[in-house]
């Protein structure tokens, strides 16, 4: 894989922009009560999405969580369609019946949200020994919260995939609350040593600097892709807004001066963007291009969502198992 050029770095920001303008309006569309159900917003954690998918193809597999947005966009996913899901209509990803935390998108290898904690660890694993099996190069990125460290599941597929060298990377996305626990309180132990306990490399960094993330991602695709096996990425990352929607008030389990220092000082737009203002890569004009072609496409995705029709009644029992 070759290294990113300029352009190729205004294209994450504008992806990182893209999910932080969506995870807006949907906060927005919730507060307005023109959303049903909750949503988890992925806002503050957008250069971990982004930086690793950028490092994949569109035939490599994603897993995602419940607070999936970032990855489905980051992915390829589609603003309007996405919105349209989330409003419940039927030109959603999911014709309007997977909501904000089973979005999937099999054209662009997203396998799915998943509102199950540590849920999609499996499916990620089995869709790289699937690969292996069919003899492509394909490899599997399966997200996570540091939450699902606490999950059985997470250790009996490390375990499998580093016995058969399965193409999966493990990307833990470590935003520091278990829901309203720190999780300093819930995870013994180092998490670094959980993935290397099984055999398999792990790389520990910065998840606010989309090129660190990147060139970890990148790394870590190229040795899946060789038939090395599996890695595991650990990201310290934070969300900016609550667990959910409704989680308005979070003063019962962090400070305001934290939110503050983390918005402020470390949000990944601002370092980024700065960066490469600081660097001459780009100038606040390129910048503003962005910005304004951005906000569009996210006007006109909600424009198309809301006025999109809603399944029909008979809908209701088609494309669901029993």
């Amino acid at each position: 894989m070759t290294a990113p050029n300029g352009q190729a770095w205004l294209d994450m920001y504008a992806s990182m922009l893209r999910i932080r303008l969506f995870e807006e309006q949907v906060n927005d569309l919730y507060t307005s009560a023109r959303m049903p159900g909750l949503a988890h917003l992925y806002i503050g954690e957008e250069a971990v999405a982004v930086g690793v998918c950028a490092a994949l193809r569109d035939d490599d597999y994603i897993t995602s969580t419940h607070r999936g947005h970032g990855h489905c966009l980051a992915k390829g996913a589609s603003v309007d369609r996405m919105f349209a899901e989330l409003l419940g209509k039927e030109a959603g990803y999911c014709k309007g019946k997977g909501g904000s935390m089973h979005i999937a998108d099999q054209q662009k290898g997203n396998l799915g949200a998943n509102a199950i904690v540590a849920g999609s660890v499996g499916i990620a694993t089995g869709a790289a020994l699937s690969a292996k099996k069919r003899g492509t190069d394909q490899v599997a990125v399966c997200f996570f919260g540091e939450g699902a460290l606490g999950q059985g599941l997470m250790y009996e597929c490390m375990n499998m995939a580093s016995l058969w060298k399965l193409p999966v990377v493990y990307v833990c996305e470590n935003n520091l609350y278990n829901e309203y626990t720190h999780y300093l309180e819930t995870t013994a132990g180092d998490i670094s040593q959980r993935a290397a306990s099984f055999g398999i490399p792990t790389h520990e960094s910065d998840g606010q600097d989309v090129r660190g993330v990147h060139a970890a991602a990148a790394e870590a695709v190229r040795r899946a892709r060789a038939g090395e096996g599996p890695s595991f990425l650990l990201f310290r990352t934070y969300r900016q807004k609550g667990h959910h929607v409704g989680d308005i008030d979070r003063a019962y389990y962090r400070s305001k001066e934290e939110e503050r220092k983390w918005a402020e000082e470390r949000d990944p737009l601002k370092v980024f963007g700065e960066a490469l203002v600081a660097e001459g890569v780009f100038d606040a004009v390129a910048f503003e291009r962005v910005e304004e072609e951005v906000r569009t496409q996210i006007a006109e995705g909600v424009k198309f969502a809301l006025e999109a029709p809603y399944p029909q009644p008979e809908e209701v029992a088609m494309d669901v198992y029993a």
